[in-house]
């Protein structure tokens, strides 16, 4: 297996800033790795609420996590600001891989970068659906060719 390495800032297509807070910090003096997927669901979520593409509370349709990782390049510590970029590797026809760098605030590479991948279910029914029109139409702005 090759070592990783971290991608650079014009890669992603969607930025949101992410405070540290005093409690992601753990014993070792850095946030700890835990939190960084609370920030991969951050600015996913985020992203999808303000296009108009998620209504947690009454859609038909939710996403349910089927793959994670992360690789951690540098640690953050509290207090710092992380920037999440958000861009989408995968968009399939009930899928979607979503890909996301953490930067410092001004950074040009990834402190930490990782995925995951989101099945659109039936929110009654948990079984795979299409994804939505709004749904699609929000995220291929983000879509970027593989690597």
């Amino acid at each position: 297996m090759s070592k990783p390495t971290p991608t650079s800032r014009e890669t992603y297509r969607h930025f949101l800033p992410i405070s540290t807070r005093w409690m992601d910090n753990d014993v070792y003096g850095h946030v700890n790795n835990t939190v960084y997927y609370s920030y991969f669901d951050t600015v996913v979520n985020e992203y999808l609420i303000r296009a108009g593409a998620l209504d947690f509370e009454r859609g038909a349709t939710i996403g349910l996590v089927v793959e994670t990782h992360c690789n951690y390049f540098e640690p953050f510590v509290f207090p710092e600001r992380v920037e999440a970029g958000l861009r989408v590797a995968r968009l399939g026809s009930t899928s979607v891989r979503y890909e996301v760098g953490l930067f410092r605030e001004g950074g040009t590479h990834a402190a930490a970068q990782g995925h995951f991948v989101h099945v659109y279910v039936d929110r009654v029914t948990r079984r795979p659906v299409t994804l939505p029109d709004a749904l699609h139409a929000a995220l291929a702005p983000l879509v970027v060719a593989a690597d």
